[in-house]
């Protein structure tokens, strides 16, 4: 049985990643569907339900709110939840900073 762990990072387009395979120009969008988290220089990809969660929390975050059409910046998160074989997140929790 896997144990939750927790995993603090970049926030990122995970669509972009792949298809740069850099985070240079991959900060997350309010357009973003599919998230993974950088940490320590590897990208671990979000679940479906981490997906929902991480938009959920995009969309709320304070600097969001006052004004929803400023480009996001860096996105810092942090992400419980367990690892399975393929490097995707199976995500319990997510929080943004």
């Amino acid at each position: 049985m896997a144990f939750a762990e927790t995993f603090t990072g970049r926030l990122i387009d995970a669509s972009c990643y792949d298809q740069h395979k850099s985070a240079a120009k991959c900060d997350p969008t309010s357009s973003t569907m599919s998230f993974a988290v950088l940490v320590s220089g590897k990208a671990y990809k979000l679940d479906d339900t981490g997906n929902s969660k991480a938009a959920e929390a995009l969309k709320s975050r304070a600097d969001r709110s006052a004004e929803p059409t400023k480009p996001t910046t860096q996105v810092m998160a942090r992400v419980t939840g367990t690892k399975d074989g393929d490097g995707v997140l199976k995500v319990e929790s997510i929080e943004v900073q």
